[in-house]
């Protein structure tokens, strides 16, 4: 009986350091914040403007847990419309009345999230030389990448987790 005690003993005890470095291994994760990587690739205003109120909830939740976030955008393809108030007239990337409607709005939440939140955003240079378009029509603050999806292949492999907005 005596040995038996003793054994279900060391089970416990066993469990108790397993969860305990468990748990200090997922708060160690946690302690370093979040590395993430937002694909815009996309032409939909309202598809848009969702990814930048899921950037602005990711930054609010690790800033509420006193952790870090970085934070990156990659705009490939359709993604460039969100980069310019050039309407890029003639181009497959042609700017319609929705985006007209509310450019001046998703410009602003662009700039606040990149000056004040310190998010990274990328134009792949790809599409903009595709289309012809300056990088002086390019937003204040938005960075050029080469390439937009080796950009975000590079970041993943950097540890960046990566986010679609659907």
């Amino acid at each position: 009986m005596l040995k038996m005690k003793s054994t279900f003993l060391r089970m416990i005890g066993l469990l108790f350091l397993l969860f305990s470095l468990g748990f200090s291994a997922q708060a160690t994760a946690a302690d370093a914040g979040a590395k993430v990587v937002y694909h815009v690739d996309f032409n939909d205003p309202t598809r848009y403007s969702a990814t930048l109120t899921s950037i602005n909830n990711i930054l609010n939740f690790y800033e509420s847990e006193l952790m870090e976030a970085d934070v990156q955008l990659v705009f490939v393809g359709y993604g460039l419309r969100f980069t310019t108030d050039d309407d890029l007239k003639g181009t497959p990337y042609e700017a319609d009345e929705a985006l007209k409607e509310r450019r001046a709005e998703l410009k602003g939440r662009l700039q606040s999230l990149i000056k004040v939140r310190n998010v990274k955003a990328f134009l792949c240079d790809k599409t903009r030389d595709e289309v012809g378009l300056p990088q002086s029509k390019v937003y204040e603050g938005v960075q050029f990448a080469p390439s937009g999806v080796a950009k975000i292949a590079i970041l993943q492999s950097e540890g960046y987790s990566y986010l679609k907005i659907q």
